[in-house]
């Protein structure tokens, strides 16, 4: 049904009440009533609710006196809600939890500067839901001294919740770097960040065997990886109260000097990986037989040079590939570089032995192809040639790795050990998490060391929450659904997606055909949610004002429904 005005010429239009309906192929008027007694404005009235349009818009009635971001804010909050984070942080109300829980959240949000934070109340709606929107820079750094104080019985709430006797945990160092010279943490050692020339600070993350993080020790720029390890098997034992657990580190992480301490130690089991050298030499020595990868990609054995332990033999196709493929790159590389270091010598252009062997070194180290070519150099001339026997010694081995375990064979079977070994992988994704756009916890600008210290562990908390968050939005996100059939595949063959995962990229569409999001897209889409603050238009200055939230889409709604699922 329909209003349909009607010019009547010199006299008032006629206003009907009609209706359409088929006739064939033709469509014809029909006219229900008559309402030409009613005036204009009544007719347009009558229209508007047939439409289903309100008779009258919210902005004739008040105005929208302030609108800040709200959606984003209520879905992070929901989730520290869900996971009991203010208890987590400390079982009494204060100031102090509330400006940290609102830190934790922030870097989740929008990783910014302390100073930047305390600045950015009006932006949304965090500062006002935790009653925390007075809170000055000053006010943020005493609560960072708070929680200095608390780290250590946070960890040990993490551990209960997420450790029990007989898991395995996963441990993995990283660093990054600083802005300034004064921090007594800052030291120049290996740097992951590519930043050559920065001072850095170390920090190892323990984690669940799924990745969730437990725990973050901090440490000099200049540590080494494997001296960091056994303080966490103290850390594990005797704070977390662990009687028996089983320790994961990568090759570089778990050294024979701590394997032999853990010897010593009753309750602690650990997997780990031979480093290249010792695989070649089991392969000099027969002990792996490569032409048995022909039948299987994973077989186990025991060697005398390493007693008590089970060594298990993997290889895997694709990474051998690429492997071959890398080294095939870099020797062209490196042969085009040293040639024209040679073009150079032979035009006179670089003489003496000391010269050209400082160039020619220069070359190699770069691209790290040295063991790979034969030099010789004289005061006036230069030849190389490609070691074509250390060339093939290499390849033999490409794809092939050994993981070694002190677990028996009643507690783990050879697939589940390289299936946790391969685990650290999770560990990896949490430090991408806390350096990259999702946390960003470098550059660091703080200098006292305990804030230092207490920025980490707030990316650390921080990515603790994201990681529940990201485990609930799997659905909606490009993250395969199907985490259970891991333990079922092969554990040596490349990771694949499951064929629901599959789709979800291919098609970049959920099965109702919304969009497949990333974490950051979809917490970008419900920044869309705003909360209005609202006043009565012509109201006198004492009427108070009210809120008014944006109504959420579908989508909004299914993100909010997948975060109540959440579970500490």
């Amino acid at each position: 049904m329909y209003i349909d005005v009607v010019p009547n010429r010199k006299s008032p239009p006629a206003i009907l009440l009609r209706e359409s309906v088929r006739d064939g192929k033709k469509i014809i008027k029909r006219t229900i009533a008559n309402l030409s007694s009613l005036s204009l404005e009544q007719a347009q009235l009558i229209r508007q609710i047939l439409r289903g349009e309100p008779l009258v818009t919210p902005e004739a009635c008040f105005d929208i006196v302030n609108s800040k971001a709200h959606g984003d804010v209520d879905a992070v909050l929901l989730t520290m809600r869900k996971l009991g984070f203010n208890n987590l942080i400390a079982s009494r109300s204060s100031k102090e939890r509330d400006r940290v829980v609102a830190m934790v959240a922030s870097r989740i949000l929008n990783p910014e500067s302390k100073l930047a934070f305390s600045r950015s109340w009006e932006n949304s709606t965090l500062g006002e839901t935790l009653g925390i929107e007075s809170a000055s820079e000053d006010d943020l750094y005493a609560a960072m001294d708070w929680l200095y104080e608390r780290q250590d019985i946070i960890e040990k709430k993490l551990a209960k919740r997420h450790l029990s006797p007989g898991d395995h945990v996963l441990y993995d160092l990283s660093s990054s770097y600083f802005e300034g010279k004064q921090c007594p943490l800052g030291k120049r050692g290996y740097s992951r960040d590519q930043k050559k020339g920065k001072l850095q600070v170390n920090y190892g993350l323990l984690t669940d065997g799924r990745g969730c993080p437990v725990s973050l020790s901090v440490f000099p720029g200049n540590t080494s990886d494997a001296t960091t390890f056994l303080p966490q098997v103290e850390r594990v034992q005797n704070d977390f109260g662990l009687e028996s657990v089983i320790l994961v580190g990568d090759r570089g992480m778990i050294s024979e000097v701590q394997l032999n301490v853990l010897r010593e130690r009753s309750g602690v089991d650990w997997i780990t990986a031979l480093k290249s050298g010792a695989i070649r030499k089991l392969c000099d020595e027969q002990a792996i037989q490569l032409a048995l990868f022909d039948e299987r990609n994973l077989f186990e054995f025991t060697h005398a040079d390493f007693p008590g332990e089970r060594l298990i033999a993997c290889r895997n196709p694709e990474l051998a590939y690429h492997r071959s493929k890398t080294r095939v790159s870099l020797l062209e590389a490196t042969t085009a570089a040293l040639t024209k270091v040679q073009g150079m010598v032979q035009k006179g252009a670089l003489k003496g032995a000391d010269k050209i062997g400082i160039r020619t070194g220069r070359v190699i180290n770069q691209y790290k192809m040295a063991k790979h070519f034969k030099l010789d150099i004289t005061e006036t001339t230069f030849s190389f040639a490609i070691d074509a026997e250390s060339v093939r010694k290499e390849a033999d081995l490409d794809g092939i790795y050994v993981i070694r375990s002190s677990l028996e064979k009643e507690k783990r079977s050879a697939n589940d050990i390289v299936l946790d070994y391969k685990s650290l992988s999770q560990v990896e994704r949490a430090f991408r998490s806390i350096k990259t756009t999702d946390l960003e916890v470098r550059p660091i600008y703080h200098y006292d060391e305990k804030r230092v210290r207490t920025h980490l562990f707030i990316c650390m908390l921080a990515y603790y929450v994201k990681w529940h968050m990201m485990e609930a939005w799997r659905p909606l996100l490009f993250a395969d659904e199907a985490q259970e059939e891991k333990r079922e595949r092969d554990p040596v063959a490349p990771a694949k997606r499951s064929n629901h995962a599959e789709k979800k990229v291919r098609s970049k569409k959920l099965a109702e055909g919304s969009p497949v999001h990333s974490f950051q897209s979809l917490l970008s889409h419900l920044k869309s949610i705003v909360r209005n603050t609202c006043k009565r238009r012509d109201a006198d200055t004492s009427e108070p004002c009210f809120v008014m939230d944006t109504q959420p889409t579908e989508m909004q709604q299914k993100a909010y429904q997948l975060l109540k699922k959440v579970k500490m």
